[in-house]
């Protein structure tokens, strides 16, 4: 494994992180191609919404640093609005990724999984610690924007505005709400209460990701609790077609670390000034 010769510890798991240094990972920006492959660039999309994207996200990729054995992503720098990915130089098919995560509130981060190492295009698992997000789903980058998501999250507050724990979201007033369409597209769509249930607020969470297959059934657990699974060969959603996205992406691709951009529709509340996402034990197992 590239930059790391740690052997495993006896459940075939090996680190993606050593605890001390970013050996195995680079850091890449945060740009965007087309909205699926072969379709229009994702820019005529933000065009149409009236969205402006950070002007030339390429010289401004988010400030990845390890402090105390973590794992720490920021905005470049924090409160600019500019965000990126840490990306494993080494690539994967079948997988077992098991890590703890500690997002501030608000920090729309997540993984991604078969990702092309120089273009955007992959599967993410979503860890959209913000309001409206979605914990545990699925989007599909450069794959027609999919959303497959089980539910979505708030944030209840003290009376000083202080955040002290997530809520579920309100579908009322939800800037993005989970409609029957998203969560149908889940072969297992976990209920929010169950969820809430088991998250640590201001504490870390286990995130347990399974990927198999050439066009993969991807499986998401948060500290033991089955979240999702979606079933990408079958998906069904508008401008996704299954086989061009296994010839754009093959059956191997790398693991990324995100920190978001800011944008005109959620503005702070995607991604607090100064907020971080934290990462520790990151280990993965092949199949």
């Amino acid at each position: 494994m590239s930059g790391i010769e740690t052997p495993d510890g006896g459940d075939g798991f090996v680190p993606l992180f050593d605890g001390t240094t970013l050996a195995g990972w680079r850091s890449v920006p945060r740009v965007y191609g087309t909205e699926y492959p072969g379709g229009p660039a994702l820019s005529e999309r933000f065009a149409a919404l009236g969205l402006t994207p950070p002007v030339e996200p390429e010289k401004h990729p988010a400030r990845w640093f390890v402090e105390g054995g973590v794992l720490v992503g920021e905005q470049d720098s924090p409160g600019s609005g500019y965000g990126g990915y840490l990306l494993t130089e080494q690539a994967f098919g079948d997988f077992e990724l098991v890590l703890e995560m500690r997002p501030d509130w608000p920090a729309d981060t997540g993984v991604m999984i078969r990702r092309r190492p120089d273009t955007w295009e992959g599967f993410q698992v979503l860890v959209d610690h913000r309001p409206s997000g979605g914990i545990g789903g699925f989007f599909g980058n450069g794959l027609a924007s999919f959303s497959a998501v089980p539910f979505a999250v708030n944030v209840a507050m003290d009376a000083d505005g202080r955040p002290t724990g997530l809520i579920a979201d309100n579908p009322a007033t939800s800037v993005e709400p989970v409609t029957e369409e998203k969560r149908a597209r889940l072969k297992h769509a976990a209920d929010v209460v169950d969820f809430l249930n088991v998250w640590r607020w201001n504490g870390w969470n286990e995130l347990r990701i399974r990927c198999v297959g050439a066009l993969p059934v991807i499986t998401t657990w948060i500290n033991g609790l089955k979240i999702a699974e979606l079933d990408t060969a079958t998906l069904d959603s508008p401008n996704y077609d299954p086989d061009a996205v296994l010839s754009v992406l093959g059956d191997r691709g790398h693991i990324a670390l995100e920190v978001h951009d800011n944008d005109a529709m959620f503005g702070e509340a995607r991604w607090g000034k100064g907020a971080q996402c934290r990462w520790r034990n990151i280990r993965i197992k092949e199949l």
